[in-house]
């Protein structure tokens, strides 16, 4: 394990990266004490999707398809647009 303080980790910072990829623990130090230690980051995983995984498991709504439901969602969302914002307010 090497430890070394924050100036040091800050004029040699590309060789103590060399040194974490190359194995060797670095620990930064501040006042003596430890204060963080360098490690290597690694790559998550790609997680690839099977397709079909979703099959079975997906239901829809019975008026899913349903052109009255759609023209109510419409009307109700053109209702709220032209309502106003401080229905309380007088002008």
């Amino acid at each position: 394990m090497k430890q070394v303080n924050i100036h040091q980790a800050k004029t040699q910072l590309s060789q103590l990266i060399a040194e974490v990829e190359a194995g060797e623990v670095v620990v930064i130090a501040r006042a003596g004490k430890p204060a963080v230690r360098l490690v290597v980051e690694t790559p998550e995983p790609k997680v690839y999707r099977k397709a079909g995984a979703w099959k079975g498991r997906v239901s829809y709504a019975p008026d899913y398809d349903d052109a009255a439901a759609d023209a109510e969602i419409l009307a109700m969302f053109e209702e709220s647009i032209n309502a106003p914002l401080f229905p309380d307010e007088k002008t």
